[in-house]
């Protein structure tokens, strides 16, 4: 009982450290929200008046040798199916693609995805430790500059990001979500609420009056890769907020439990006590009626 009283302390600061952290991580994503929602839909207006598969990230490759993962999970467990779960999808699409002659390569942001592949021989090529509660630019920068390289020169024929999206304090959803190739109707299709991040298309006004110079394909061009860089920035922290909130949530289911069972041990232990205080009045009332007998 004492032992479970200790871990019930720790179970209960836990959760009450994540739900003071993830107000500030919400806080956080969507503060970033408008710069990711504007630089969507500039992209999308100038998508619909120019949109040329010749520059290097628009173009779509021919056949598929190669596909990079990006697996955004946690630094730390106690977090319920937070890692596992992300763990065990990338790794079952991993098996498939190598069962079709596939190549497949990991960025891991987070030391679990981290240590889980690289220990199953898969190890990451690029990865990212210590930050995963509070990431920041260089991150994304890094990972974009990567992602978008590898696409253009060939290397590299579809990139997929997979990450948690905290919907509020209480729910997360699991997010799976392509950045590569993308096509003209994922930039231009018409509008959906808003139930997933990243490429969630959000309202956008097409102006068929503004003149390109240079061309809109140009422009096109340069905006990609600062869209990139915003959809991977925003994909960390709405991750880093989910991970606070799916730790909240199993620290206290961990703490609930260990109050039911420390009841039912507290129930127990009356009634083994109960049991003895009656076995004990039992014989003294007993050795009391011996005495009166003789």
């Amino acid at each position: 009982m004492s032992s479970i009283k200790s871990t019930m302390q720790i179970t209960r600061t836990m959760e009450m450290i994540s739900t003071a952290r993830i107000h500030k991580a919400l806080v956080r994503a969507e503060e970033a929200e408008p710069y990711k929602d504007a630089i969507t839909r500039m992209l999308a207006n100038v998508a619909e008046a120019g949109f040329s598969t010749e520059q290097p990230l628009l173009a779509r490759h021919l056949t598929e040798k190669h596909v990079l993962f990006i697996v955004v999970a946690s630094d730390k467990g106690l977090a319920g199916g937070f890692n596992i779960v992300q763990q065990r999808a990338v790794e079952a699409e991993m098996r498939r693609l190598k069962a079709r002659g596939v190549r497949s390569s990991l960025i891991t942001c987070g030391r679990k995805p981290t240590e889980y592949f690289t220990y199953r021989k898969m190890t990451p090529v690029m990865s990212f430790v210590g930050i995963s509660s509070e990431p920041n630019q260089d991150q994304a920068d890094r990972i974009a500059s990567y992602v978008m390289r590898g696409y253009a020169t060939g290397e590299i024929d579809r990139v997929v990001i997979y990450y948690w999206h905290a919907r509020n304090r209480v729910e997360q959803t699991q997010v799976v979500e392509q950045l590569l190739p993308i096509s003209k109707e994922q930039l231009t299709m018409p509008n959906k609420p808003r139930e997933r991040e990243a490429l969630t298309t959000v309202e956008r006004h097409a102006y068929t009056d503004f003149a390109f110079d240079p061309s809109a394909e140009e422009v096109l061009g340069e905006l990609m890769p600062a869209y990139f860089r915003t959809v991977i920035f925003h994909a960390l922290l709405d991750s880093a907020a989910a991970e606070h909130g799916a730790r909240r949530r199993a620290m206290q289911s961990a703490t609930d439990n260990a109050r039911e069972v420390l009841d039912t041990l507290e129930r127990t232990y009356n009634r083994v006590r109960q049991g003895s205080i009656t076995t004990e009045l039992n014989e003294i009332i007993g050795g009391a009626s011996a005495l009166e007998d003789n």
